[in-house]
């Protein structure tokens, strides 16, 4: 396979997929990346804001700021971390959960629309290889995360 097909096809499914990712997510304060984060502490628990921007390769400063607006909807809370006082964990509220579950929704309808040229079972099969494939860009005992932040693909522009 030339590189240059692959590139130019991962490069296109990703800007699609980016573009409909920011749509259904641009109520949420801002947009896909709060996408990412009410996603990573819903699902993955981070145990605090600092281990979650770090987690997400997002600045500490700007992961502050978009806490404070998730806090300010009521999409999470910041609770004292009780073995160190100094730290907050980050804890997402019923509301959060259920924005989460809406979301998560629309992503995946926008994920079917996306790949609708595909048969359903070829759907399953482009997922599987293409996770498959991404997990050996993961450093051994990596998260996903924590690749996807090595590789700069959530910072800011």
């Amino acid at each position: 396979m030339q590189g240059s097909v692959l590139g130019w096809s991962l490069t296109v499914l990703l800007r699609e997929w980016s573009a409909r990712v920011e749509d259904v997510s641009r109520e949420l304060p801002h947009g896909a990346r709060g996408y990412q984060v009410l996603s990573a502490v819903v699902h993955d628990a981070p145990p605090t804001q600092a281990a979650l921007a770090a987690r997400l390769g997002i600045d500490r400063t700007v992961m502050t700021y978009l806490l404070d607006k998730f806090e300010g909807c009521g999409l999470v809370e910041r609770r004292q971390d009780p073995a160190d006082r100094r730290a907050r964990r980050i804890v997402p509220t019923d509301h959060g959960r259920r924005v989460l579950a809406d979301l998560d929704a629309r992503v995946a309808r926008a994920e079917d629309e996306l790949l609708s040229g595909l048969a359903p079972e070829d759907r399953r099969v482009l997922v599987a290889l293409l996770e498959h494939a991404a997990g050996g860009a993961e450093a051994p005992g990596e998260d996903r995360c924590a690749t996807v932040a090595r590789y700069g693909l959530t910072r800011e522009a």
